[in-house]
């Protein structure tokens, strides 16, 4: 018997159910991406997934603005801003994305041990910013980036350069890893050098990576540029002078001032030791002073010729005033002041060539010392450059109240007070300019500043014409001598003082200060040897053939018209010259 089939039959309700159900699911779909997409009033709407999507691509970036240029008054660069990349990781990103060999490789590319660099991401696995390297060679920085590493990025940055290097070292100064101006010029004027950084919209992809610049939000401003007063082809010319007299004499340090007397500008300021500040990897501490402006020394005889222009206002002395300076000393109370021979009778212009400190001794026992000190404030001893440098010193110009005859007669000749070498290149640039005092400047200026007439001109000229005697071919500076310039100047010898006090009997600073040409001053040069140790140690000897090359360089480079053309003196120079150089 045939088995019966039986015929299921689907509902009518049900069959239109279903569809309906098939029939509303895209339009749920489309007022569920409606509200997403459309509707930013819903709580979870278009504006909170744009903000959660932004927030894991969209950064804000840093733009690094570089700092000004620092220059001679030529133009000259002495610092500029070379663009550098930085390589920068985010631990987190790393730890989930980057394998071991990835890592192992990184470390490879950054001369750095395996191990070394995985502590390091250990130590940071919290953090999303660490360094891996500061101020990269762009195509060295590049090399690496291209392993194409998660979570490794580099960030444009500036790195300070110093042509000049070690040459200006200590004016021009440096700046740290980042960029802040520590020491020098660079820390003196950092507000008006650093530049205003500004920023950008970037979209990074999960390995930190920039892959799209959205927009500029602020630009980077750059920093002011700042021209200084110094030559730098007197600088190197002075340079290189100093350098050598102090390898000759073995000495602790040195340094050189040469100040422009029409304008107050110094155009040269070298210092001995140095250091290259684009290596500082052997940096020395003693090596950073700017010791033409920070350390002080008592000037010694360089400080004669105010003497004698004090002894000129009492209006006691007069320039052919003759002193009996026999036998040779003078006891003042406990001490005795005595000269290297028996000079017999001098007149002013005398004392200063033979640098007596009998003849010195009995004019400031004439005078009344605070006269003399009021002489020597007036010059600008015991005051500030004011040249905004750091540690720049203003020296000691003590006030006593009761002078004994001892402390009356060394104050006389430099001890008992100190200065800088700056500070004593201006008091002779009050000589060069006939009486006028104007400040000195280390930056370089439109015009000359307006002058302060602080003592008499005629006098004034009276005390150079006494100070081209003293370096002349009879007096101690005729080491200082320049073929076709006229030099007038003073040597200075001076005893150290000891730690425990007193003065050291084997420990000498060698200086001479002097001008040229004597008639119509155009440079002031100071030149201070600490501590020679090998040969001399008097300062017409050390000092003063520094002085001759470092200004006679300078006054030619500057095309000074030449005042003493003695052609016998040149003739022989000349041939001294060729022969020198074997073609005679």
């Amino acid at each position: 018997m045939a088995k019966k089939t039986v015929k299921h039959v689907i509902p009518r309700w049900r069959y239109y159910f279903v569809m309906l159900i098939l029939a509303s699911l895209p339009v749920i779909v489309g007022v569920k991406i409606a509200q997403l997409q459309i509707m930013t009033s819903e709580e979870r709407g278009r504006d909170f997934l744009q903000h959660q999507g932004d927030s894991r691509s969209i950064r804000s970036e840093n733009i690094p603005a570089h700092r000004g240029l620092i220059t001679d008054r030529n133009g000259e660069p002495l610092a500029v801003s070379t663009p550098v990349t930085t390589l920068i990781a985010d631990p987190q990103i790393m730890q989930k994305s980057a394998s071991a060999s990835d890592v192992e490789k990184l470390a490879k590319a950054l001369n750095v041990s395996f191990p070394q660099l995985q502590a390091r991401l250990k130590r940071y696995r919290n953090k999303s910013f660490m360094y891996l390297a500061r101020q990269l060679p762009a195509p060295e920085a590049e090399r690496i980036l291209e392993l194409r590493i998660a979570g490794v990025s580099g960030r444009k940055e500036y790195k300070r350069f110093y042509p000049a290097g070690e040459v200006t070292a200590q004016l021009v100064g440096f700046t740290d890893i980042n960029d802040d101006g520590q020491e020098g010029m660079e820390l003196a004027y950092n507000a008006i050098l650093t530049g205003e950084s500004g920023s950008r919209k970037v979209v990074r992809d999960l390995a930190g990576r920039v892959i799209k610049n959205i927009a500029l939000i602020k630009p980077a401003s750059p920093g002011n540029n700042l021209k200084l007063s110094i030559d730098l082809r007197v600088q190197y010319a002075a340079y290189r002078a100093l350098k050598a007299s102090v390898q000759k004499h073995q000495a602790k340090s040195g340094s050189v001032v040469v100040l422009d007397v029409q304008t107050g500008e110094v155009l040269a300021m070298a210092n001995q030791p140095s250091f290259n500040p684009n290596d500082r990897s052997d940096l020395r501490p003693d090596s950073i002073r700017n010791r033409a402006v920070t350390d002080m020394m008592e000037p010694g005889s360089t400080v004669k010729p105010f003497t004698m222009l004090a002894a000129l206002e009492s209006g006691k002395f007069k320039p052919e005033t003759v002193i009996n300076t026999s036998p040779g000393y003078l006891k003042v109370d406990y001490k005795t002041f005595v000269d290297h021979r028996d000079y017999g009778t001098l007149d002013m212009a005398g004392i200063l060539t033979k640098s007596s400190q009998v003849g010195t001794t009995k004019i400031a026992l004439d005078l009344n010392p605070d006269t003399t000190r009021e002489l020597y404030e007036r010059m600008g001893f015991g005051e500030g450059i004011g040249s905004g440098f750091p540690a720049e010193t203003a020296g000691n110009l003590p006030a006593y109240r009761k002078w004994d005859s001892v402390t009356q007669a060394t104050f006389a000749f430099g001890y008992g007070l100190s200065a800088s070498s700056l500070q004593l290149a201006r008091a002779y640039s009050i000589l060069a300019n006939d009486g006028a005092r104007q400040e000195v400047s280390m930056t370089a200026i439109e015009s000359a500043p307006e002058s302060v007439q602080v003592a008499d001109a005629e006098l004034v000229k009276s005390i150079r014409t006494m100070l081209k005697a003293a370096a002349s071919d009879k007096g101690t500076g005729k080491r200082a001598m320049i073929d076709g310039y006229s030099v007038g100047g003073k040597t200075g010898t001076l005893h150290k003082v000891k730690a425990g006090g007193g003065y050291d009997d084997h420990r000498y600073m060698s200086v001479f200060a002097g001008l040229s040409p004597v008639d119509n001053p155009r440079l002031v040069t100071i030149v201070v040897i600490d501590e020679p140790r090998e040969g001399d140690y008097f300062g017409g000897l050390v000092a003063a053939p520094v002085f001759s090359e470092v200004t006679g360089n300078a006054l030619r480079l500057l095309q000074v018209t030449p005042d003493n053309m003695d052609m016998n003196r040149n003739v022989a120079s000349l041939k001294a010259m060729l022969a020198k150089r074997g073609n005679l």
